[in-house]
């Protein structure tokens, strides 16, 4: 098992931050999950197959959402996050650029299957 779950507990409400982007059901690509954690599972619980090696052999599940445990950075005790807009930065041509951006954290207990 994954070290970084290891101080979180089953129903705990919690921050997962991925190694890859990925994309919601909305279509947009997300960094992060944000929501329950509702059970740790092995792939064949989780997908009903027993994959082949090298593939992950276990899946956290948050909310509505399955992330493969090869796939998790960190993973945090977190009961309450900023899932809306965020201030950014960025520099083009030697100046730097204040924005606003759409946050990359997924709310994954309002993800309807």
């Amino acid at each position: 098992m994954n070290a970084a779950l290891l101080n979180v507990q089953i129903g705990d409400l919690v921050l997962v931050t991925t190694s890859n982007w990925f994309y919601g059901p909305d279509g947009r690509q997300y960094r992060a999950v944000h929501g329950t954690l509702r059970a740790i599972l092995t792939a064949e619980q989780a997908l009903g197959v027993k994959p082949r090696q090298p593939s992950t052999n276990w899946y956290a599940q948050i909310g509505e959402v399955l992330i493969a445990g090869c796939q998790i950075h960190y993973a945090i005790r977190a009961p309450r996050v900023h899932l809306g807009d965020v201030e950014d930065w960025n520099v083009d041509a030697g100046a730097y650029h204040r924005g606003v951006r759409p946050s990359v954290i997924l709310n994954a207990d309002e993800v309807r299957p």
